[in-house]
């Protein structure tokens, strides 16, 4: 039997605080957007850089942990699959999106107000969240 594999892992920095909101049966969702940033060197030897932009959905608990210790620019890890949305706009345009449904994320840098953040500035730290 053949199958097939949907799953996406991203390392990079939130480019807004997560935002959550509640579905009417009461379900938590968390959604953010991760920047990824890659460069390379040219054949003639210039520098190019390029970011990708993701946007996140977060379930259930892990919504919540992503609200309560996710904040703007802090890395993190995002392990999920792909989905893509379609739906109608106000001006009755049909508009796609693709994110990422997240089912693990670990915070690889501490928040920057938060009171463990005495480390060292160069010290990491990583925190594994399941579900």
């Amino acid at each position: 039997m053949s199958r097939g594999l949907n799953k996406v892992m991203i390392i990079g920095r939130l480019g807004r605080d997560p935002e959550m909101r509640y579905t009417p049966s009461g379900r938590p969702v968390t959604t953010f957007n991760v920047a990824t940033t890659r460069s390379w060197n040219s054949s003639d030897g210039e520098r190019h850089t390029e970011t990708e932009w993701f946007n996140v959905v977060t379930w259930g608990s892990l919504a919540e942990i992503c609200k309560q210790y996710l904040t703007k620019s802090q890395q993190v890890y995002i392990e999920g699959r792909l989905q893509t949305r379609v739906w109608e706009d106000n001006t009755g345009n049909k508009r796609t999106s693709t994110d990422i449904v997240a089912n693990e994320m670990i915070v690889l840098e501490d928040r920057k107000d938060s009171p463990s953040s005495e480390q060292e500035p160069d010290e990491q730290i990583e925190e594994e969240f399941p579900l």
